[in-house]
């Protein structure tokens, strides 16, 4: 029996109606809906960061180009410091100057994509994430849906990356435009709010959805549908949560709970 069947059973006591959670590393465990189909909120910018350095690594974007406001580049906009608003609008920051979460500068971002590829986003993403049962509809950054083993399949990746090369990964998952403070969704402003390219890091952010004994070097995100993926590469594990109840109080009493039962498994 994996060591972590007892720690993952914690979600059989959520008020969710259907949940499923996924640990993968050198050990692997799943347990819940694990044939459901769930919303992944904005979980989805981690599958669909992966498409953008895809299409970085292909020629169709370069990362330091222009893109969105005056200023601005695809840089920028992956690392929510392009001064763009959550939803469209105009900026409401210089660029570089604030950490600003934006789904909005997510959709710029694939529309420079589906531009530079001649075809719509959704459909690069699903060449790119060919293989999964992953489907995105609508926006880049809470469009994608899927079953507990897509997300298994997107934690994989971000743990031996095939998709993009490792470097590209490690450049995506350490701190772009240093010292950046801002609000983290649901937990408050944070000094720095430190991202990578899509990807949430936990540097030593307090509080946080992670658990007490993630390393600071965690990265990953989280979703208003209840929805959660972390990598801890010290711990040489990655672990994922798919529900259908919306974030609340709840999940930052339970997620890291979770989290820290997982790592002491």
């Amino acid at each position: 029996m994996s060591p972590f069947v007892d720690a993952l059973r914690q979600i059989d006591g959520w008020s969710s109606t259907h949940a499923a959670v996924v640990v993968t590393g050198d050990r692997e465990a799943q347990h819940g809906d694990v044939e459901w189909t769930f919303a992944w909120a904005s979980v989805t910018k981690l599958a669909t960061s992966v498409a953008m350095l895809v299409a970085a690594e292909e020629g169709l974007v370069d990362l330091d180009e222009p893109a969105g406001p005056a200023g601005s580049t695809f840089r920028h906009l992956l690392a929510h410091a392009s001064g763009l608003p959550f939803e469209p609008g105009p900026p409401i920051s210089s660029p570089g100057r604030r950490r600003i979460y934006s789904n909005y500068g997510f959709d710029v971002a694939a529309d420079l994509v589906a531009e530079r590829s001649e075809m719509p986003f959704a459909d690069y993403f699903h060449a790119v994430w060919s293989g999964t049962s992953m489907v995105l509809i609508g926006s880049a950054g809470s469009g994608v849906s899927g079953t507990i083993a897509d997300l298994a399949a997107l934690a994989r990746e971000l743990q031996a990356p095939r998709r993009v090369a490792a470097e590209t990964l490690a450049e995506a998952t350490a701190v772009q435009f240093a010292g950046l403070d801002g609000v983290l969704p649901g937990f408050g402003r944070q000094t720095p709010n430190d991202w990578g390219l899509g990807f949430e890091l936990r540097d030593g952010k307090s509080p946080h959805w992670t658990g007490a004994h993630n390393a600071p070097s965690t990265f990953g995100h989280f979703g208003r549908s209840g929805t959660f993926l972390w990598v801890d590469p010290e711990a040489g594990i990655a672990l994922g949560c798919l529900t259908d109840l919306a974030f609340g109080d709840w999940a930052a009493e339970a997620w890291p709970r979770l989290s820290d039962a997982v790592l002491a498994a």
